[in-house]
């Protein structure tokens, strides 16, 4: 399956990028290195494609099957973790340079994937909905105290005095105004006192606005996307 997706899907394959092709001399010296190493390498073979993880990848893709979907689960696990340096010693200048360029091409990878994570996480805080923004916010400040090494009261603190200063309210004397209002009202003392500034922002469309533009300009400022790492 995998030489027929490769032969009818050849322009999706870059050589150096998703695969190396080792033949002749370079091919020979490979298998001479790797006799000892349970690889399913036939000694009669002319032409040898080595797949990078991104080659992997989308083979995985394109076969569809349960294993192949396990291979790509596995690759998603193991990906960032260190792998051990090989010995380049006693090698043929060929042999070192695929060796080195096919390292160079796994690093190259596992930046892009970083990239591609911290851009999908970006979009993620910048696309807050308005239909699950207590929850939302909520959960990016917690990463943003954790960034910050400091304490979950300190980091909202800090988001409320921006917002204040962005809008030019006073969240403080809102929630007493609010407090007032629902003792007014009839409401029970604790419910009173379980009612905080984030309420006191639920009640002003425009606040709402301010508060999740202020915690994304925090979110961005304490790169959260690195807590993923």
């Amino acid at each position: 399956m995998i030489k027929n997706n490769f032969a009818n899907n050849r322009d999706k394959f870059i050589d150096g990028v998703h695969y190396i092709k080792l033949e002749g001399n370079a091919l020979k010296e490979f298998k001479s290195q790797v006799k000892n190493i349970d690889l399913p390498i036939n000694k009669f073979a002319s032409t040898l494609y080595l797949w990078t993880k991104r080659g992997a990848a989308r083979h995985s893709k394109m076969i569809g099957t349960d294993t192949a979907w396990d291979v790509f689960d596995s690759l998603e696990e193991n990906y960032f973790n260190p792998k051990p340096q090989i010995n380049l010693q006693g090698l043929s200048p060929q042999t070192q340079f695929a060796i080195q360029a096919a390292q160079a091409m796994a690093e190259q990878e596992r930046k892009i994937t970083q990239i591609d994570h911290k851009v999908d996480a970006i979009s993620a805080i910048v696309s807050i909905s308005t239909m699950d923004w207590r929850r939302a916010t909520r959960d990016i400040i917690t990463k943003i105290a954790h960034m910050r090494g400091d304490d979950y009261q300190a980091t909202w603190k800090d988001i409320y005095k921006d917002v204040e200063q962005r809008g030019g309210y006073s969240l403080s004397t809102r929630l007493t105004n609010l407090r007032n209002r629902m003792a007014g009202e009839g409401q029970s003392l604790s419910k009173r006192n379980k009612t905080n500034k984030v309420d006191v922002i639920a009640n002003d469309k425009r606040l709402i606005e301010i508060y999740m533009a202020v915690v994304k300009d925090h979110a961005i400022k304490y790169r959260v996307w690195d807590d993923e790492y």
